[in-house]
């Protein structure tokens, strides 16, 4: 998918032979979901190649979380109204990445796997603990300072963070309503159970600004963290709970 993918696992009776289970899920999600592949669904069926009735189970089931989240954000989170890499205005990438990883926690969890943390390029899953007593500590990067943090989390249990930035690949988070690349942040944060819906959050808060934290306050479970391109910082009342102690 472009991006680094870190599997850390501390339960010590697991095989680490059960991470080859979750590297072929992503390289599948990669097959089926690229909008860089002339030869994925995703590609067909934005260029109306492939049916509804002809497409897998897992294109139909982010079709339909995506028609959710366009839904619930008002036409703010939009897969069907984005320009492409591949041409055409089907990207459903702002929430595969998440989807996905969400995914693979499940596949560990299946194998036995209970205190674990992937990273996805930021996009993050953990359960459990890193150590008994202890938590899972999680930098947000901060937007124009690379080798800093803007903020620290603690976390147990299962959680998820998703962040969306301009630092790694520029202005290329588009608002459907324009069309136009939405600049008006330099990064948002979200804080959830679900990484699908994490990621998907996140995204639309970004395009949202400010008024986004006021959304996400509305969906319980969930808390957001904006960071303003002039380095003011706001979040919801929330997300306090996970920050680390200074």
């Amino acid at each position: 998918m472009g991006m680094a993918v870190s599997i850390d696992i501390r339960d010590t009776a697991i095989q680490l032979d059960v991470i080859d289970d979750v590297v072929a899920w992503l390289h599948h999600v990669d097959d089926e979901f690229s909008p860089y592949k002339e030869s994925s669904p995703v590609t067909a069926l934005g260029r109306g190649e492939l049916s509804l009735d002809d497409a897998s189970a897992d294109l139909r089931e982010v079709l339909r979380q995506c028609e959710s989240l366009r839904l619930d954000t008002g036409g703010i989170f939009d897969a069907f109204e984005v320009p492409a890499p591949n041409g055409t205005r089907f990207d459903p990438s702002g929430f595969v990445k998440g989807w996905s990883i969400e995914r693979s926690a499940e596949i560990l969890e299946r194998q036995g796997c209970t205190n674990f943390c992937i990273n996805a390029g930021g996009d993050i899953a953990v359960r459990g603990e890193p150590a008994p007593g202890t938590a899972w500590r999680i930098g947000v990067r901060h937007p124009t300072l690379p080798d800093a943090f803007a903020v620290v989390l603690e976390v147990t249990g299962n959680v998820a963070v998703a962040t969306s930035a301009l630092y790694e690949r520029g202005a290329h988070i588009i608002d459907p309503r324009t069309g136009e690349p939405s600049t008006g942040l330099a990064s948002a944060t979200v804080v959830g159970p679900d990484l699908a819906l994490a990621d998907g959050y996140a995204t639309a808060v970004f395009i949202m600004g400010h008024d986004g934290l006021r959304w996400v306050d509305e969906h319980p479970g969930y808390d957001a963290y904006i960071i303003t391109n002039d380095g003011e910082t706001a979040w919801t009342p929330g997300f306090a709970s996970y920050r680390a102690a200074a």
